[in-house]
C-alpha cells in the first residue's frame, strides 16, 4: 500500500462516493483477503496484550472501536472475525439497542459513557451513540434542535475520551440496498439464520435514502481530527473484515506499545524465589 488504510478510508465525506463492493488498499481476491486477515492476527493479539498489560500498570490508554452501519452491514461478523483474533481478556463489547426507560431518563450519552473501555481495554461498540442522531433524525424521535445539539455533544464527548488517554477508531460499514436485500434473503432461506431476521428491517429499507442522507451529515459533522470516520466498503465480507483488522492494527501500532517495565527489582524477586525453593 502506498499509504496507510487509515488515510485512504478516512478521506470520504459522502457515501455516494463509495462503491460498496470496492476493495481500496487491497489488490487480491477473496482467498487472499482471508489469508491476509489471518496474517494480521498474531500482531493484533500481541499488541492488544501489550495494551492490556500497560493498563494493569497504571497506563490510562485504551482503544474504542465503533462499528456503525445499516442492518446486515456486518457489525456482528466483524466482531467475530476481527476482534475474535485477540484474547477476550481485556476486551469489552457493548451493544446499543432501543433505550430502556432508565436510559431515556438521562441524556443520550449517559448509557454510552458507562460502557467506555477502561485503561488497557479494547472496547467495541456494536452500534453506538450515533444511533441517537441517525434514527433520531430519520424517525423524528428528537426535534431538529436536539439533533443539532447532539452532533456537538458527540464531538465533545469523543474529544474528552481521547484527552483522557483513549484512541477512537470509527468504522462506518457501507453496503448498498442490493447488498442488504441479498443478505436478508439469505437469512430467510436458512432456518439456522431465522433468529437473525427482523421483519422491521424491511420497513427500515423504505427509508434507505433518508438514512444515507443522515449518514452523510454524520460524516460531515462528526469526522474530527481526534476521531475521524473511516468508511469501509462492506459489500464483500472478506474485504470488510480485512480492512477493519488492518485499521485496528494501524491504530494499535501508533500507540508504540512496548512491554511495560516491572515496578519491582527483578533480580531481587528471582533471588527470593530461589530461596523459597
Amino acid at each position: 500500500m502506498l499509504q496507510s488504510l487509515t488515510s485512504t478510508l478516512s478521506a470520504v465525506s459522502s457515501l455516494a462516493e463509495v462503491d460498496s463492493r470496492s476493495t481500496p488498499g487491497f489488490d487480491g481476491d477473496k482467498a487472499a483477503g482471508k489469508a491476509a486477515l489471518a496474517e494480521l492476527g498474531t500482531e493484533l493479539a500481541d499488541l492488544q496484550e501489550r495494551l492490556h498489560a500497560h493498563g494493569t500498570m497504571g497506563d490510562p490508554r485504551s482503544v474504542l472501536l465503533v462499528l456503525q452501519g445499516m442492518d446486515t452491514s456486518g457489525k456482528g461478523g466483524t466482531i467475530e472475525k476481527v476482534v475474535g483474533l485477540v484474547s477476550p481478556l481485556g476486551v469489552r463489547i457493548a451493544s446499543f439497542k432501543r433505550p430502556t426507560p432508565e436510559e431515556l431518563a438521562h441524556d443520550f450519552l449517559w448509557r454510552v459513557e458507562r460502557r467506555l473501555p477502561s485503561a488497557g481495554e479494547l472496547g467495541v461498540f456494536d452500534r453506538s451513540h450515533y444511533e441517537d442522531v441517525l434514527i433520531g433524525r430519520v424517525r423524528r424521535l428528537a426535534d431538529v434542535d436536539e439533533v443539532e445539539r447532539r452532533y456537538d455533544a458527540i464531538n465533545a464527548f469523543e474529544r474528552r475520551y481521547v484527552e483522557s488517554g483513549g484512541t477512537v477508531l470509527k468504522c462506518l460499514l457501507h453496503i448498498s440496498p442490493d447488498d442488504q436485500a441479498a443478505r436478508l434473503l439469505a437469512r430467510l432461506d436458512d432456518p439456522t439464520k431465522h433468529w437473525k431476521f427482523n421483519p422491521g428491517d424491511i420497513d427500515e429499507r423504505q427509508l434507505w435514502d433518508d438514512y444515507q442522507e443522515a449518514y452523510d451529515v454524520v460524516l460531515q459533522r462528526t469526522s474530527t481530527d481526534v476521531a475521524p470516520w473511516h468508511v469501509v466498503p462492506s459489500g464483500r465480507k472478506w474485504y470488510r473484515n480485512w480492512a477493519v483488522g488492518q485499521l485496528l492494527l494501524e491504530h494499535l501500532r501508533a500507540l508504540d506499545l512496548g512491554w511495560p517495565e516491572a515496578d519491582y527489582d527483578v533480580d531481587e524477586q528471582r533471588a527470593r524465589l530461589a530461596a523459597s525453593s
